[in-house]
């Protein structure tokens, strides 16, 4: 694996400088996200095009709902979500019935682990981390809720009322949410082992004040948590905490060495927040699809200086529309050489 490459990585992941910031983006290929092939051929080909400082492995948004047995139509696409054929847990009674998952035993698991392994081979000189989602999303998911607020999930004709699920089964919301964690702990040790550099660990946006509050959020995912990235002993965890009021500072306590953020959305502190983790963020992700280069120029050089002389990893805020052009991309990664 590139010295430099993984020595920047590092270095500013533990706080320290590197002789420049790094530098990535991501979006979801949506038609390569079915099998384990098409989705690490994409995300190498991605990789080498862009000759990105490091990798996030955008696998399909329901991969760890159809673990533990949501099924959808991947026919069928909203936004970057396939159209949800079924919750298994569909009502609340149900919340009791989860259980753990082997990582070696999950169709849906293993397809992601033999993706890492695939694009560890095809990118030995470049950092790599896959995606994972809290088990509160991931619960909420297999209510059929969406773990956003005043957002549906794609093909949930009647999901489960997630709060009153909490009330009438509060015991059960907590095993439920202890089950995932584990399954999730056990698929973290086995990414660590097929190559995983780190986790892109997404709270979704469960973090919004509206969704859960301080004392529910510290109740249903703090715990859970860090059950999940205390599983990982490399140092490149990544924690992203999306769309509005998403509240970075919540998580400067966590086991990881980067926070992640739309420093762009409502409610959200920008770059000079004062944080312990290294900031992982930078660019509007809104602004790839069209003809906005030099915006994206604009926003890297900016981002940049506010950042000089503290570890940074620049980044778009949150995954770039699949529709991102070349010419954007290409300028994300020409604002650092």
């Amino acid at each position: 694996m590139s010295d430099l490459k993984m020595q920047r990585f590092q270095q500013l992941l533990n706080g320290e400088l590197a002789d420049r910031p790094i530098v990535s983006g991501w979006h979801h290929f949506l038609d390569k996200e079915q099998t384990a092939a098409d989705l690490a051929e994409a995300t190498i080909r991605f990789a080498r095009k862009y000759d990105w400082d490091w990798i996030k492995i955008n696998p399909r948004a329901t991969y760890l709902a159809e673990s533990f047995g949501n099924t959808y139509d991947f026919e069928d696409y909203r936004w970057v979500f396939p159209r949800q054929t079924k919750a298994i847990i569909q009502n609340s009674e149900d919340v009791w019935k989860l259980t753990k998952v082997d990582p070696a035993n999950s169709a849906a698991l293993q397809e992601q682990l033999e993706a890492v392994k695939l694009i560890r081979d095809g990118l030995p000189e470049t950092p790599i981390i896959q995606t994972v989602f809290s088990p509160l999303t991931i619960l909420m998911f297999l209510t059929g809720n969406s773990s956003y607020i005043n957002q549906t999930m794609y093909g949930s004709e009647t999901p489960v009322d997630f709060q009153k699920l909490i009330e009438t089964e509060r015991n059960g919301v907590h095993q439920a949410l202890h089950t995932i964690a584990v399954t999730m702990a056990s698929y973290v040790e086995s990414l660590e082992d097929a190559g995983a550099d780190g986790l892109f660990y997404a709270v979704t946006g469960t973090a919004h004040p509206d969704l859960f509050d301080e004392a529910a959020f510290n109740e249903f995912s703090r715990p859970y948590d860090l059950i999940v990235l205390n599983a990982m002993k490399k140092r490149g965890r990544i924690l992203h905490t999306c769309g509005v009021h998403a509240q970075p500072e919540r998580f400067d306590d966590y086991p990881v060495e980067g926070i992640s953020w739309d420093t762009e959305a409502e409610g959200n502190p920008g770059l000079e927040i004062q944080l312990k983790k290294t900031k992982v963020a930078g660019i509007d992700h809104h602004i790839f699809e069209g003809d906005n280069n030099e915006n994206i120029e604009q926003q890297a050089k900016g981002a940049i200086q506010s950042m000089a002389n503290q570890p940074f990893l620049l980044v778009p805020n949150c995954a770039v529309s699949v529709k991102a052009t070349e010419g954007a991309l290409q300028a994300l990664r020409n604002s650092v050489l």
